[in-house]
């Protein structure tokens, strides 16, 4: 397919329950499963009815660098869940000023243990590349000021680059990832330069943040690449900083607005040097295994959906003359 990178998503709740995976999921790295009781025999002694999920996790992680491609860890949601809608406890990094009323209670200090926690195991495997801190952190309208997401951020960063001074840290805009701008006001500044890179996420439903609020699938191109530029472009187009579009994404069989935002996107993809990841590979949502439309694998998770998006992607991927 050519991708040369994975990100690979974890939950805070994942990490602090460490839940045993039953063993029908597990199709590959079976030596994960030799100390299992899978027969439910009860004289057996020591035995477990299936790995950790941290296991699974790290199991997954080595996986793919033993097969050449490089891992962006990614801090995705707080309490486990394909998506996390309009629950304001997964909206940020920290949910303690909601006084009590999530699941998982989270501060600062805790999201940055469980970052330890999950980077550990890769402290010396140089294909794991990066941290992406937090995703798509955002608040009700006008009380997610940048400044304290970059404070957080800068905080995480050290903590982890104590542990592996190589690795990246990838730090999202806030309204969803929408908006980088606040970079401008208040740089993210680590102790080793060169760590910093910025990600923005980019979808047909995108687009708010300017008046008019316009989504990105009823946007002319001049204005969807004005907003580009407005947003994270301008890093660089300044070369100020390396900007990664870690998520983007359009359904196998997508209307005329979706097609519009994306030809758009990838024209702009082609015009700029950021880097990017698509969303998603997987053919099915975890939990319901409802069908993933942005998927571009099948469901036997081998076979590829050769259709416009994977063959544009591809063309992204080739080098420039």
């Amino acid at each position: 397919m050519g991708f040369n990178s994975v990100r690979f998503p974890y939950s805070d709740q994942m990490v602090l329950e460490n839940p045993i995976i039953d063993p029908e999921f597990i199709s590959a790295n079976l030596d994960l499963l030799d100390d299992c009781d899978l027969q439910h025999d009860s004289d057996r002694k020591n035995s477990i009815e299936g790995p950790r999920a941290l296991d699974v996790f790290t199991a997954c992680v080595k996986a793919m660098t033993d097969a050449g491609l490089m891992v962006i860890v990614n801090d995705h949601i707080t309490n486990a869940a394909w998506c996390d809608g309009f629950n304001l406890c997964d909206s940020s990094w920290k949910n303690d000023h909601l006084l009590g009323f999530c699941k998982i209670r989270q501060t600062t200090e805790s999201w940055i243990e469980n970052w330890k926690t999950i980077m550990k195991p890769f402290v010396d495997n140089p294909l794991v590349v990066g941290a992406d801190l937090r995703n798509e952190p955002r608040g009700i309208w006008g009380t997610f000021p940048w400044e304290n997401w970059a404070a957080a951020a800068e905080k995480a960063s050290e903590a982890l680059l104590k542990m592996q001074p190589d690795w990246l840290m990838f730090v999202e805009g806030t309204s969803s990832a929408n908006d980088c701008s606040g970079v401008k006001r208040r740089p993210v500044k680590l102790s080793i330069p060169g760590r910093v890179v910025y990600s923005s996420h980019v979808y047909s439903w995108s687009g708010w943040g300017t008046l008019p609020s316009v989504p990105y699938k009823e946007r002319p191109y001049p204005s969807f690449r004005a907003d580009m530029v407005r947003k994270w472009g301008f890093l660089v187009d300044r070369d100020e900083a390396p900007v990664w579009v870690g998520e983007f994404g359009n359904p196998g069989h997508a209307g005329k607005g979706d097609h519009h935002y994306w030809n758009g996107l990838m024209r702009y993809l082609s015009e700029t040097d950021a880097d990017w990841g698509y969303w998603a590979l997987n053919p099915r949502k975890p939990g319901t295994f409802d069908e993933e439309t942005y998927g571009l694998l099948q469901d036997d998770w081998t076979t590829p959906k050769d259709d416009y998006r994977l063959r544009d992607l591809q063309r992204l991927m080739m080098p420039r003359s």
